[in-house]
């Protein structure tokens, strides 16, 4: 880089991933990335408030280096309350925040114009590289007027998984050589994850061990793989002593876990839990069985026994490469039958 600032050994780097539960998990390994050429360096986070708990348990301690500061934007609880006095204040709070330290490097792997501004308000040294997307990648968010906004574009493979997407420019922005699939990602240091609280039955106590979570909510309807096939896979389960258990997100899903269980012997249903109980909960589980979605992927880059079930995005995408705990089973419009997915599920409970 020309940048003699961003050359230093102890840059200040603020790093703009705000959402998604997936997108922000597959942003994880650029800070260790960033950390093990640039010790020194201050290394800052923006995420959406309710993402927050995702970050925690990367922030620097004694004696652990991670993430300095991590900087919550609440955006889209701000858009539901324009009009009040509180929204605004809370706004420039944020915007103070953001704007107390001069950043020598931006990041910005999201290609959004919500996250462009961020890079805006944020105060920025001089000669301070900002780095964002140059073009959109498949199957992914991008607003084409986000780039205006970076003085240092990046062109990605269109085709790219979204921990190498991340890579791509963090490696661009600090004129590294490209950080490929050789260099297994880390998310979340080994520390942390034996750290875990593993007594799961604190957060649900109708758990009972061994059990197998099945995510079969998501965003997108076409992504979910068909109820029969959750009733085939679970009965299966509960035949060899596992108990089943049906996590929700909202009510329609919670009638859609209640119709499955209802099918399946000793099925659980459990109340809702946060994002932060949910590390317990699959920390604690002998096997984790989900869609392409973010709780799906809390558990691979967790490292835990995870069978990723694809119907209708591409698995190059966000598949889970860098561990043998992990299988990945269907593609975009090829979704799995159901004794692929018990074969998988068996392999990893053996």
């Amino acid at each position: 880089m020309s940048n003699s600032s961003a050359n230093s050994q102890n840059p200040k780097i603020l790093l703009v991933k705000l959402s998604s539960l997936g997108d922000v998990l597959h942003n994880l390994p650029i800070v260790w990335d960033l950390r093990a050429r640039l010790p020194h360096a201050q290394i800052d986070w923006v995420v959406e408030e309710g993402y927050v708990h995702l970050l925690t348990p990367l922030l620097s301690q004694e004696g652990f280096q991670g993430i300095d500061h991590i900087i919550p934007f609440s955006l889209r609880r701000w858009k539901k309350n324009l009009f009040k006095l509180s929204t605004w204040q809370q706004f420039f709070a944020f915007k103070k925040e953001l704007q107390q330290t001069s950043y020598d490097i931006i990041i910005e792997t999201q290609g959004l114009l919500k996250s462009a501004i961020v890079c805006s308000l944020a105060n920025k040294a001089s000669i301070a590289v900002i780095a964002g997307l140059a073009n959109a990648t498949e199957f992914s968010g991008y607003e084409p007027i986000a780039r205006s906004f970076y003085n240092h574009p990046v062109q990605v493979p269109t085709q790219c998984h979204a921990v190498d997407r991340s890579r791509w420019v963090t490696c661009s922005a600090l004129d590294w050589s490209l950080i490929d699939r050789k260099s297994a990602p880390q998310f979340y240091p080994e520390t942390c994850i034996n750290s875990l609280a593993l007594d799961s039955t604190k957060v649900l106590a109708a758990l009972r061990a061994p059990y197998i979570l099945c995510f079969h909510s998501t965003a997108r309807e076409a992504k979910r793989w068909p109820n029969e096939s959750w009733v085939a896979l679970g009965k299966e389960l509960a035949s060899r002593g596992y108990q089943v258990v049906l996590p929700w997100g909202n009510f329609a899903e919670k009638e859609v876990s209640n119709d499955i269980a209802s099918q399946i012997p000793n099925a659980l249903v459990p109340p809702a839990f946060s994002i932060q109980d949910a590390f317990s909960v699959i920390a604690g589980a002998a096997l984790t069985v989900g869609v392409d979605t973010g709780l799906t992927h809390l558990a691979a880059v967790l490292g835990k026994p995870t069978v990723e079930i694809y119907c209708d995005s591409p698995r190059w995408k966000t598949e889970g490469y860098w561990s043998d705990n992990i299988r990945n089973v269907g593609d975009i419009q090829k979704p799995p039958i159901v004794t692929e997915v018990i074969e998988a599920s068996l392999g990893l409970l053996n």
